[in-house]
């Protein structure tokens, strides 16, 4: 499978344009500023807010467990909102691999040595992603790779393309960059520059990394098994490590979510995973829907 399709790796001036103030903002209290707000309980503040994001972004209520503003006790509650059951069917083909969120393709395809596509000609460091370390990064070098662009409309939970066991998670300081394509395509190693946290788990594919990646107005990132992840935001790379078997989750099992939106990274050994030929940029995918198939034996 071929690593991108872009077939113009030249940067617009509009995208660097609209990319280019973003240096200069205060990226992190902006972001402390935007989690007050949306974990005010008044509803005289909420209520409106929800209902106004709720026609700005098209928000499909009836996918949702609770179908009123009032339901929601904050606006980030109604941002991570639960579907209702069904809603997002999860293959149940053992060698299945599921979209573990709903989302549009910015890339995916397979690593060249270290390095991942980004966009326009750019790439990002596997190494530096995964927090730094070789040792982290080895098992999935030449590896295939897809990320995962949530939009402000997305459902904001991520759920496991796999069943796996987690075997560490590190969480990586950084700059809180928009995600969006346009910053995408202009920012060199966006990716690896951002607040991120990466999880890493053992499957029956072999190694399977899940690196989750703060964006600007991103509150908080959160797992099940650990509650919040970020904040607190420190200066040095953070690591947990969880004993053989502590943490199991099941292929579709929900993993954490975004305190607003977001991309999430999905990595795999080499020769692991084939991804369908559907999966290509710019395609919208559902979390839970069959986006690759795990390697025979």
């Amino acid at each position: 499978m071929v690593q991108h399709s872009d077939t113009d790796d030249r940067t617009s001036v509009w995208d660097v344009l609209r990319a280019a103030p973003q240096y200069a903002l205060p990226h992190h209290l902006l972001s402390a500023a935007m989690e007050k707000l949306t974990r005010s309980r008044a509803r005289w503040f909420k209520d409106p807010l929800i209902r106004w994001f709720s026609r700005a972004y098209r928000i499909d209520w009836d996918e949702a467990r609770f179908r009123s503003p009032g339901a929601y006790p904050t606006f980030n509650a109604f941002f991570t909102r639960e579907l209702r059951p069904g809603a997002r069917p999860v293959d149940p083909s053992p060698g299945a691999v599921v979209s573990p969120v709903d989302a549009v393709v910015s890339q995916a395809g397979v690593a060249a040595g270290a390095a991942l596509f980004q966009a326009k000609g750019r790439t990002f460091d596997l190494v530096r992603l995964l927090g730094g370390s070789a040792e982290r990064a080895a098992p999935f070098r030449g590896g295939s790779f897809a990320t995962l662009y949530l939009s402000p409309r997305d459902y904001h939970r991520i759920h496991m393309p796999l069943a796996g066991t987690l075997r560490e998670m590190v969480c990586v300081p950084g700059r809180l960059f928009s995600v969006s394509p346009a910053t995408t395509r202009t920012v060199p190693e966006l990716f690896a520059r951002n607040e991120r946290v990466a999880a890493v788990f053992d499957t029956d594919a072999g190694p399977l990394a899940l690196v989750l990646v703060g964006a600007v107005f991103v509150g908080s990132i959160e797992t099940v098994w650990h509650g919040v992840v970020t904040p607190p935001r420190q200066r040095e790379v953070r690591r947990w490590e969880y004993p053989l078997g502590a943490v199991r989750l099941e292929k579709g099992q929900e993993l954490g979510r975004f305190n607003m939106g977001s991309t999430v990274i999905v990595l795999f050994g080499k020769d692991a995973v084939r991804w369908r030929p559907e999966l290509v940029p710019e395609r919208r995918v559902r979390m839970g829907e069959t986006v690759g198939e795990a390697a025979a034996g």
